[in-house]
């Protein structure tokens, strides 16, 4: 029988993520010879080739995605055993990290781990802003135990590495100065903003939401002014510089001079998940937690 050796694994399918031995080696802290060695070793073992030269770098052959779809069995078993040693051995205690867009932390995050120390006092919740493409790293390379993103920009759901549990839907209003001719237009639709002047982030999750909205609302938005966070682009909208769609999440960062429609003929709406390590969420702690996210996106106001 061949041997198997989690490890060299490991190492194996983060070549596959990473792509080159380099990054590889960078990411496991690892030099790349020591990379090179370890993966030698475990194509021995098992008695096939892993790796094969494709110019100046390496590629995976067949037998390595054959070896890595059992292992990918394997690597979420390991997670249920682990998580079910430390309900095991920690009971109500625990440590769970999360890696959450900046929206979500005070929207959703907060307001979970208040609840949790009142319930669980012994669980302790650490947070990590970072947006969709760093959590999933993060996740992946073990750094968080569970992610909150926007599905339009999760990994698919039949990634072998993760579980993705939809946890909210989450309504776009529209941002308009207080004293805009259609602050009070009933009935308003995206449409009717289509020459407006817009400010949405110049790129990322946000101008793509911003831009998929207004298409399908039949028009290309011309984009103004371009700022990432909400406080700069609340400003921007109450000085009149144009208008943004806001997610109602970020409620908390709205102006005074600033008001909110409901775009109720053609509501936009973004999808928020909370992503895990497969077999991960079966640990009391991480489902504690994600039921704790699932309490306050329930209570949150509908779309």
């Amino acid at each position: 029988m061949s041997e198997w050796d989690i490890k060299k694994l490991h190492i194996l399918r983060t070549l596959r993520e990473q792509g080159t031995v380099t990054a590889t080696a960078e990411v496991l802290m690892m030099t790349p010879s020591a990379v090179s060695q370890q993966l030698s070793n475990l194509a021995k073992q098992l008695g096939v080739t892993l790796l094969e030269a494709h110019g100046r770098r390496v590629r995976l052959t067949d037998a390595a995605h054959l070896v890595l779809r059992h292992a990918e069995a394997v690597f979420a078993q390991l997670e249920r055993a682990d998580a079910e040693l430390t309900g095991y051995l920690q009971g109500e205690a625990g440590e769970v990290r999360i890696g959450a867009f900046s929206t979500a932390v005070p929207a959703l995050v907060v307001p979970a781990v208040q609840q949790l120390r009142r319930s669980h006092p012994a669980l302790e919740v650490r947070v990590r802003e970072a947006e969709a493409a760093e959590a999933y790293e993060l996740l992946s390379a073990g750094t968080v135990d569970l992610a909150l993103s926007l599905a339009a920009h999760a990994p698919s759901a039949r990634d072998p590495k993760f579980a993705l549990l939809p946890l909210l839907t989450d309504p776009l209003d529209v941002a308009l100065p207080a004293g805009h001719p259609l602050a009070a237009e009933p009935g308003l639709r995206l449409a009717d903003l289509a020459h407006e002047p817009w400010i949405f982030g110049g790129s990322g999750p946000w101008s793509e939401i911003t831009t998929a909205a207004c298409e399908a609302a039949g028009f290309v938005p011309e984009q103004a002014h371009s700022a990432a966070g909400w406080t700069a682009i609340l400003a921007m909208v109450e000085a009149g510089m144009g208008v943004a769609l806001v997610p109602r999440m970020a409620a908390a960062d709205r102006r005074a001079g600033v008001v909110m429609r409901i775009l109720s003929a053609d509501q936009p709406r973004r999808h928020v998940v909370a992503a895990v390590r497969r077999g991960a969420e079966e640990g009391p702690a991480v489902a504690r937690v994600l039921a704790a996210l699932r309490d306050v996106a329930n209570v949150r106001p509908a779309g």
